[in-house]
């Protein structure tokens, strides 16, 4: 209704009795979708009200929430304007009405804490006098990292929190090997130091790195394990292997594990990207044929979904062929990285297979053991008490090979037999859980077969066995005809 009115010349700008204009409207009754409409058919973002409140700032005080206010600031909307009447600024409306994730949004976005309303507050004097205490937290938490901001020192912080992340995880990870190997008979002194060495490197990472930052704690500890590994089998193992294939074996695995990680980490999963103007004619696009609804439309990033692509919350944009955000990279994995992804898993399980295997050759060489005449129990308490570094750099390379290995085998069973996404697959389940017939995974149109399924997601032709066929899941909004397996490729 909205553009068959705007169509036959209705002005958007026109003000009802309330002093409401049309966006106004919108707001206060969250319709994104008309929002986004009116906005890119020119009606402004910092469009006024009769009292001067723009559409934030309407956002901020009336609907409770992170929408549409999160919405809005999509659009680049002016954060120190001020209203006619208390002169309040969006940040002053929220901290007003008590919305919390609306301060948040309006923080995250750079909102002024130091503009005075026509009273001489600022967004903090309001928060105080109504004593609204997890607001007040956020506002001088938010004061003082802008304020902190200013010195060289924490700018330079900022800039290497990941690699201060990593040596803390070296430094953390040698101190627990270090407190297993140290040559005493009491366990309870060593747990008791166990105990205070993790109270403080729970401490340290607030200090040193950011909040967002502590998503790569999986990824760096994966890489201080690696290293750790590498040097227990440089010092202690790499002397009895030093020329043989295992040895070769080995530095080529370790080498092409660190290869792959950096190209699933450094590769562009397949973010979907687009300029303002392209924003606007994909709203107004859509719009005009029925189609402006969170199914095609993605509303954090404003564009036009492809087929088989999601938002992910972590890295705030839209993937192509959406598989996962891996915690262990700290990366999401879709179209562009996916294949190097299933590289990583491999040369880290073989990575941590050898070590594994080199731990037990090391304990027979070393460790006086008795495991045929007492037993298993008796073999752990022997490998204990004559290397504990060893069978902790043992039970890091088996835990590391397990996730992996796990992984790997689920990702190859999807690619190969299904022809799914994680997303997907995972998708599909919950839907089967409402439905009364029972639904197959094998019957979707991406799976093209074992061979095919396998050919089309490594681009590998086999010696001209197979043909792949290349889809670029970055810009493909409607069906695929495959001509492999003459089937219409639907989104999921």
């Amino acid at each position: 209704m909205v553009i068959l009115l705007l169509q036959y010349g209705a002005d958007p700008t026109l003000i009802d009795g309330e002093g409401f204009s049309s966006i106004h409207l919108a707001v206060l009754f969250q319709h994104m979708p008309i929002i986004a409409y009116l906005i890119s058919k020119g009606q402004s973002v910092n469009m006024t009200d009769l009292n001067g409140q723009t559409p934030l700032m309407l956002s901020a005080h009336k609907v409770l929430g992170p929408e549409p206010t999160g919405f809005l600031l999509k659009f680049n909307p002016s954060l120190s304007v001020v209203d006619k009447i208390h002169q309040n600024t969006p940040l002053h409306w929220a901290v007003a009405a008590g919305n919390v994730n609306a301060v948040d949004k309006l923080l995250e976005a750079g909102s002024s804490l130091d503009i005075r309303n026509v009273k001489g507050e600022t967004p903090l004097d309001m928060a105080l006098q109504n004593k609204n205490r997890l607001i007040i937290h956020m506002l001088k938490t938010e004061a003082k990292m802008r304020a902190n901001k200013k010195f060289r020192l924490w700018r330079w912080l900022q800039k290497c929190e990941l690699f201060l992340l990593l040596m803390l995880s070296v430094i953390t990870m040698w101190a627990v090997g270090y407190i297993l190997d140290f040559n005493s008979d009491s366990w309870l002194l060593k747990g008791c130091l166990l105990i205070t060495l993790f109270f403080l490197t729970s401490l340290l990472p607030r200090f040193l790195v950011g909040y967002k930052s502590l998503i790569y704690l999986p990824t760096v500890f994966l890489l201080s394990s690696i290293f750790w590994i590498f040097v227990t089998w440089f010092i202690l193992f790499f002397p009895h292997l030093a020329g043989t294939p295992f040895y070769f074996a080995f530095i080529l695995s370790l080498i092409a594990f660190l290869y792959f990680f950096y190209k699933t980490w450094a590769t562009d999963p397949g973010f979907t990207k687009a300029s303002e103007e392209e924003r606007k004619t994909n709203i107004i696009t859509l719009a005009e044929t029925g189609c402006l609804d969170f199914r095609t439309f993605c509303t954090s990033c404003l564009i036009r979904k492809p087929l088989r692509s999601l938002h992910c919350h972590v890295c705030n944009s839209c993937v192509a062929r959406y598989d996962q955000h891996c915690l262990w990279t700290g990366r999401c994995i879709g179209f562009g990285n996916h294949h190097y992804y299933i590289f990583f898993l491999f040369f880290l399980s073989i990575v941590c297979d050898w070590i594994i295997y080199e731990s037990f050759i090391y304990w027979s060489n070393h460790c006086a053991t008795t495991f045929r005449e007492d037993g298993l129990w008796t073999y752990l308490n022997q490998i204990v008490a004559c290397s504990p570094w060893v069978l902790y750099i043992f039970m890091l390379a088996t835990f590391h090979f397990s996730w992996s290995t796990f992984l790997l085998l689920n990702q190859l069973f999807q690619i190969a037999f299904l022809g799914l996404t994680s997303h997907e697959k995972t998708s599909l389940l919950k839907q089967s859980r409402h439905m009364k017939q029972t639904l197959s995974l094998r019957r979707t149109p991406y799976n093209l077969g074992f061979t095919q399924n396998l050919a089309d997601f490594f681009q590998c032709g086999c010696f001209g066995l197979v043909k792949p066929c290349a889809v670029d899941w970055t810009s493909q909004y409607s069906m695929v005809f495959h001509p492999a397996k003459e089937k219409v490729l639907r989104s999921v």
